[in-house]
């Protein structure tokens, strides 16, 4: 039996439940009927890579084009780079303390509050990505309205304006015949094939974008894309600084690491997970945004699926269109409960701190899923234009999950084992999430009381 530090006793929950689930050799499930035997290596690539891979890869485009496309790209491997030693940094922490949460090795070296403080990031950063999924999830299905112009969905064109062709309808159906279905499961590993099918979908939507490009260039159709930022006044310059909480939003997955390690059959096998999914992710996002940068230039816009709406100057343009905004909706739907999962963990352990585990209690964890769902509806239904709102509170919340926790824990060096060069990766992430997120805020006020002559994005 395995002992557990005092700390670790003290702030978290029993180790014997589905939502804080237990190493391979913990057989308690099979007490339940379930047979549980421990997660596949490829099963716990693609639930991996689905957390990573969400609506950020939408953003992108726009990001690598305001960076220049030289810049832009180096930043994404950059960040890439970073993540994989923050989250090594988790990983490594988690077997010395014997924490099978992040919000445990956070606790256990700074006690509930650094826990509660954790955990609420994570819930403003899932809850606003979730809502934002859902949102474009709506845009896609029943279109949108922009100054006073209606941008007709998928389900208008192909059956016309019918009382369940509404943005209303819609979400409600997609959360009672997909999300109500997927969000039941109890163990993230239960979401493996949907998950291997999110991946898929995203590389549709690269090799649809990498096809047209390629269609484009044999006919002279494209020009040569800005290699490097494109600098016009002060407000052009500060507004560099906003890209780089959008790319490191694209990589927050550090609230998932934990539970798939623990339902691993073989869980020294993570280290080499993690690699594998950020080099999918990262090939993922790199060809995303050179083929969106090089298909649209200077016209891409901030959700690059937005230029997925007119004639791309190529044969069968509508149906390339409706297949890529078809296709990337269906992958929302299918990253949806992943994300879903850490969010219900993390409300959880913020309102019921030291009760049973919610996977051993059926109640609670029904009324916390129904109602994070119908304050996910309701947002999306009633703000359907919040875009600002989660890119300022999701990146700062994104950028205290995946770098200035890891990082804090890491100088905290609460049982001795980090290095002079994990202090010193630790100091390097602080000071770029810290100045990063400052500049960003900075330039988002500043943009209110000037008018932006620099980089259209």
């Amino acid at each position: 039996m395995t002992l557990l530090s005092s700390s670790d006793r003290k702030y978290r929950r029993p180790p014997r439940t589905p939502l804080l689930p237990q190493k391979s050799d913990d057989h308690s499930f099979d007490a339940h009927g379930s047979g549980f035997d421990g997660a596949s290596t490829s099963g716990a690539v693609f639930n991996l890579s689905t957390t990573i891979v969400g609506a950020g890869i939408m953003g992108l485009p726009a990001t690598v084009n305001q960076l220049g496309l030289i810049p832009g790209l180096l930043t994404i491997i950059c960040v890439s780079m970073l993540t994989e030693s923050s989250i090594d940094m988790i990983l490594r922490f988690s077997r010395a303390s014997k924490s099978s949460t992040y919000s445990g090795v956070v606790a256990d070296a700074f006690g509930g509050l650094g826990r509660n403080i954790l955990q609420a990031c994570i819930v403003i950063n899932n809850l606003g990505m979730l809502v934002v999924y859902m949102i474009i999830i709506g845009d896609v299905l029943s279109g949108t309205s922009e100054d006073g112009f209606h941008h007709r969905g998928v389900m208008e064109e192909w059956f016309g304006e019918h009382w369940w062709t509404t943005r209303s309808a819609l979400l409600l159906f997609t959360t009672l015949f997909v999300f109500a279905p997927l969000i039941s499961f109890k163990r993230v590993n239960s979401l493996r094939y949907t998950s291997a099918l999110s991946v898929g979908l995203a590389v549709v939507f690269v090799a649809i974008t990498a096809g047209v490009v390629i269609v484009k260039l044999m006919e002279g159709k494209i020009g040569m894309p800005r290699l490097m930022p494109k600098l016009v006044n002060q407000a052009s310059f500060w507004k560099l600084f906003t890209t780089v909480p959008v790319v490191v939003t694209a990589y927050i997955c550090h609230h998932n690491i934990l539970p798939i390690e623990n339902e691993l059959k073989d869980p020294t096998q993570m280290k080499s997970i993690v690699r594998k999914s950020l080099a999918l992710c990262t090939s993922v996002y790199i060809a995303t945004s050179f083929f969106g940068v090089v298909l649209f230039g200077d016209h891409t816009m901030d959700d690059v699926l937005a230029n997925f709406d007119g004639d791309l100057g190529i044969p069968y343009s509508s149906l390339l269109d409706d297949l890529v905004r078809v296709s990337y909706s269906l992958h929302l739907m299918l990253v949806f409960p992943i994300v879903f999962f850490s969010l219900r963990l993390s409300v959880d352990g913020l309102l019921f701190p030291y009760t049973i585990p919610i996977a051993l209690d059926d109640r609670r964890f029904f009324l916390i899923t129904v109602a994070l769902m119908g304050f996910i509806l309701m947002g999306s239904n009633c703000v359907p234009s919040i875009w600002d709102a989660f890119q300022f509170t999701g990146a700062t919340a994104a950028v205290c999950v995946g770098f200035i926790f890891p990082a804090a824990i890491t100088l905290r060096n609460t049982h001795g084992i980090a290095t002079k060069n994990d202090r010193l990766i630790s100091w390097m992430m602080i000071f770029l999430a810290v100045s990063t997120s400052t500049m960003a805020v900075t330039s988002d006020i500043y943009s209110f009381f000037s008018v932006d002559e620099g980089i259209t994005s």
